[in-house]
This record gives structure tokens, C-alpha cells and sequence, in this order.
């Protein structure tokens, strides 16, 4: 059977630390250097789509029943989850650890210690 019709790591999944509306930096790849804030995390796959990162061009047609106009759209696509690393409170690139404390379980940045906070989507 080919590859492409096997799920994707259906076993051993690896822990994501990486969460919707974070900031992160690109470390890897054609968009090496660049930050945004995530737009989406696909676990399954283990990518995330990065605001304003690895642009492409997507090419749609028209369709008057959804009042798509079509021609050529420019979107993000994802990037692997090991490419981009969170970006802390003070600026820098940084490792996730978590801390628990009352039973509650928050995330913390490696490299200074502060707690990451939620960002809600707005």
C-alpha cells in the first residue's frame, strides 16, 4: 500500500508545546528569521501555520455559489513544528517547560523563567 494513505503517526505522537495565537520565530527554511503570531496547529501532521510566513501563491477558481471571485490568492502554508521556536516575553527565542503549582499546570519560558501567557483570539 502506498504511503500516502497510511495515518500519520498514529502511535508514538510527540508532545506539541507549541499553541494557537503564540508568538514564534522561524529558525529553519525559506523563511528563516521571520516572526508571527500561529494561526493553526495541525497535530496530526505536527505542522503550524505562521501569520505572514511561507507565503504562496494558490491559484482558485471562481465558483458564484460561494461568491468566490477566483484568481490567484496568496496564503500561508505550514511549516514543520521543529522549524520554529516560541519567542518569550523579553524578545528571544526559548524552550517550553511547565510548572505545576495548586494542581494547575502553565507553561514557562526556558530562558528566563516567566510564565507564558494565553492569548485569547481575537
Amino acid at each position: 500500500m502506498p504511503r500516502k494513505y497510511k495515518p500519520a503517526l498514529v502511535g508514538n505522537k510527540s508532545k506539541i508545546k507549541i499553541k494557537r495565537n503564540d508568538k514564534v520565530l522561524v529558525i529553519a527554511g525559506k523563511s528563516k528569521g521571520k516572526t508571527g503570531r500561529v494561526l493553526r496547529v495541525i497535530v496530526d501532521k505536527q505542522r503550524v501555520l505562521v501569520e505572514g510566513v511561507s507565503m504562496i501563491k494558490k491559484h482558485v477558481k471562481p465558483n458564484p455559489q460561494r461568491n468566490i471571485a477566483g484568481g490567484i490568492l496568496e496564503q500561508e502554508a505550514p511549516i514543520h513544528i521543529s522549524n520554529v521556536m516560541l519567542v518569550d516575553s523579553e524578545g528571544n527565542k526559548t524552550r517550553v517547560g511547565y510548572h505545576v503549582a495548586d494542581g494547575k499546570k502553565t507553561r514557562i519560558a526556558r530562558s528566563n523563567g516567566v510564565a507564558i501567557e494565553e492569548k485569547k483570539a481575537k
